[in-house]
């Protein structure tokens, strides 16, 4: 099993403010405001949280389970 990476780097598709962000370890992270344009990000369709759709790497549930950490 590999290490879980806990680091992402969040890109706003909004504006393209770059933000480094330490993840939670059990959770999916639904709603993330960027804090240059304050809009609010939302899972795209079909991933689980914002990290999975806008980061540089998936949260750590997903990582540790494969596709979906919903399921």
């Amino acid at each position: 099993m590999s290490e879980v990476v806990l680091n992402s780097t969040i890109t706003c598709p909004a504006c393209g403010h770059r933000k480094d962000e330490l993840m939670p370890t059990d959770a999916c992270v639904w709603f993330y405001e960027c804090e240059h344009c304050k809009t609010v990000l939302r899972p795209k369709s079909g991933d689980c949280c914002v990290y999975c759709s806008y980061g540089t790497n998936g949260c750590p549930p997903k990582q540790q389970s494969g596709p979906s950490c919903a399921d």
